[in-house]
Formats: C-alpha cells, sequence, structure tokens
C-alpha cells in the first residue's frame, strides 16, 4: 500500500520527481512530432504567400465564400486556418471589412478547419483515418458556415471588443515580400517551439499527476454522465477534457500516449476523435476570436452542439455496419 502524499513530504516530494522524470522523454518525442510538421508547413505558407499562390486559390474558392455570406477576400483566411492555425487566420480578417453577422460564420468555419496538417496528424496517430478527419472537418466548416448564415441575424452586435473593419490590403507578393517575413517567421518559429515545449510538457505532468495519486478515476466519474449525454465512452474523459481546453495540437501528447499505452482503444479514441475534429480548445481560440469582436457563444456554442451530433452519426453509422455484417455473415453460414 502506498503512502499518501500528504503523509509524508519526502515521499510526495519522490512522486513528483519521478512524475517529471517520465514525461520528459515522451514530451521530447511529441514536440519532435508536431515540430517535423508545422515547420516545412509554415514554410511553405510562407513561399505561397510571397509568390501570390494563396490569392490565385482565394480567387478561386471566391463563389463558395459569397454562397456563404461572405465577402471572396475571406477564402484567404480561411485558406490561413486550414493551412497554418486561427492566429494567421486573424491576421489575415484584420485587413478585412466585415460585419458582426460575417465575423460570426467566418470564425466558425476557422474554428472548425484549422491546422490541418498538424492535427489531422494527431487524429490519425490515434486510431482515425486522416482522410476522413480532413472530409468531416471541411464538410463541417462549409455545413456549419451555411446554417450560421441563415440563422444569425443580420443585426449582430459584435463584442465589447470591437469588430474588425480595417478594409482591404493589396497583398505584397515577390521576393522582397518574402525577405521582409522571412525574420519574423523565423522569430515566431522559435518562440512557437518553446511554447509547444511548456504546453506538452505542462499537460503531460499534470495528467502524469492524476494518474500517481489517484484522482483519473474520481475524474472519469465526475465526467461519465456528461460523456454518455455526448456518445463517449467513460474512459474518454481526461482526453476530452484535455482536447476542450487546449486543443489537439497541445493535447497530442496526452493523446498519443493514452493510445500508446492502452489505457483508450483505437475505436475510442476515434470517437473522441470525431468530437475533436469539430469542437476543441473552447478557451485559446474562441477567445482570441472573442478578442476581435465574435460574442463568445456564437463562437462556442455552435462547434460544440455540432460535435454531439457528429459523435451521435458517427455511433450510428458504426452501429449499422456491425448490423450489416453480422447480417451477411449468418447468411453466409445457411
Amino acid at each position: 500500500m502506498r503512502e499518501s502524499g500528504g503523509a509524508n513530504g519526502g515521499n510526495f516530494a519522490g512522486r513528483l520527481y519521478k512524475c517529471v522524470r517520465e514525461v520528459v522523454k515522451p514530451t521530447l518525442g511529441i514536440i519532435r512530432f508536431l515540430l517535423v510538421i508545422m515547420l516545412p508547413v509554415s514554410f511553405a505558407v510562407l513561399v505561397l504567400e510571397a509568390s501570390g499562390t494563396m490569392q490565385i486559390i482565394a480567387r478561386f474558392m471566391g463563389p463558395l465564400m459569397r454562397f456563404l455570406g461572405l465577402p471572396g477576400e475571406a477564402s484567404l483566411a480561411f485558406l490561413s486556418a486550414i493551412l497554418i492555425n486561427v492566429y494567421s487566420a486573424i491576421a489575415v480578417i484584420e485587413t478585412l471589412t466585415l460585419n458582426g453577422k460575417q465575423l460570426v460564420i467566418l470564425a466558425t468555419m476557422c474554428l472548425i478547419a484549422h491546422n490541418f496538417f498538424v492535427e489531422c496528424a494527431v487524429m490519425k496517430k490515434t486510431g482515425s483515418r486522416m482522410y476522413r478527419m480532413v472530409i468531416l472537418r471541411l464538410v463541417n466548416a462549409v455545413f456549419a458556415a451555411w446554417v450560421m448564415n441563415l440563422i444569425v441575424p443580420e443585426e449582430v452586435n459584435p463584442a465589447a471588443a470591437g469588430i474588425i473593419a480595417l478594409g482591404e490590403t493589396p497583398p505584397v507578393s515577390g521576393m522582397a515580400a518574402f525577405l521582409a517575413r522571412l525574420g519574423p517567421w523565423l522569430q515566431s518559429s522559435l518562440f512557437l517551439a518553446l511554447q509547444i515545449f511548456l504546453i506538452v510538457f505542462a499537460v503531460m505532468f499534470g495528467q502524469r499527476i492524476l494518474r500517481e495519486f489517484g484522482l483519473m478515476q474520481k475524474l472519469a466519474r465526475v465526467t461519465a454522465p456528461l460523456l454518455g449525454f455526448f456518445g463517449l465512452p467513460p474512459s474518454t474523459g481526461y482526453v476530452w477534457i484535455v482536447a476542450e481546453t487546449i486543443g489537439v495540437a497541445y493535447g497530442a501528447g496526452i493523446l498519443i500516449e493514452e493510445v500508446k499505452t492502452g489505457k483508450l482503444s483505437r475505436p475510442e479514441a476515434d470517437l473522441v476523435n470525431h468530437y475533436a475534429a469539430i469542437s476543441h480548445s473552447q478557451i485559446e481560440d474562441t477567445l482570441l476570436f472573442v478578442s476581435i469582436g465574435v460574442p463568445y457563444l456564437w463562437a462556442a456554442l455552435p462547434r460544440f452542439l455540432l460535435a454531439i451530433v457528429v459523435v451521435w452519426v458517427e455511433r450510428a453509422r458504426r452501429a449499422f455496419f456491425r448490423s450489416s455484417f453480422r447480417v451477411h455473415y449468418q447468411e453466409g453460414r445457411h
């Protein structure tokens, strides 16, 4: 029987040190996995922007944007979100003139479909097919935007932070643009690497602490009723909390480690991925859009509800195929 941490200060400190020691190696492995994807993609997008290719693609997507109630230029923000992250999307949004309704629609699209190369790679590593995750997020981003265009009132007011309406800035391309952006890109990449290390280490250390002191079981019991409503198994409680609070990329260490150690089966992880593909990072990413004028409920609630629907649809799909397999198997035996 282990002594409780409170009963013996030395034992408590030793167990903390043990947790630190056990998470260092997997943390470094996850960081390497993330950066190997993030940095080349980020550099490629830098080249695409400087060459003017992103603007050409954005013009091609213009008709879809207008169908969803957005100006054609909004496609550049959507593309930036898909290829990089919500930070880059917001940087583009700051160059657009959008009303409150348009900002809500575009924010919803970017919050559902962003950082594909990293997040979909994490989902693949934890039991999902990458092409399915990509299609799922793209289709639901467009579907959600279409629904939002129908239900969001024209007179929706931006949050107190104020709406972005700076007017369009003509895109600058060419070698001069590339060289001008290269220095800031290198600086931001170094900062990103440090940020990833600190966040991933903190999250994995927190998870290890919960397990070491027997708090994971209590957490699972608390979240079980809620997860049942979402259509998720009780074993997914902690990874669901991680995905919803800090997201898929920063929570990659936990998601991968849970599957790798067998604490979460691949079918269970795949089901969580279906939820997280639509709704994750409800704190940081959502507040970033709140800071530029999107009301919090409009930024968070649609994704939350859509994610629940997606999980139940996936469960129904699995049940249908299991039932069909049983029927064919029984007919084959006869």
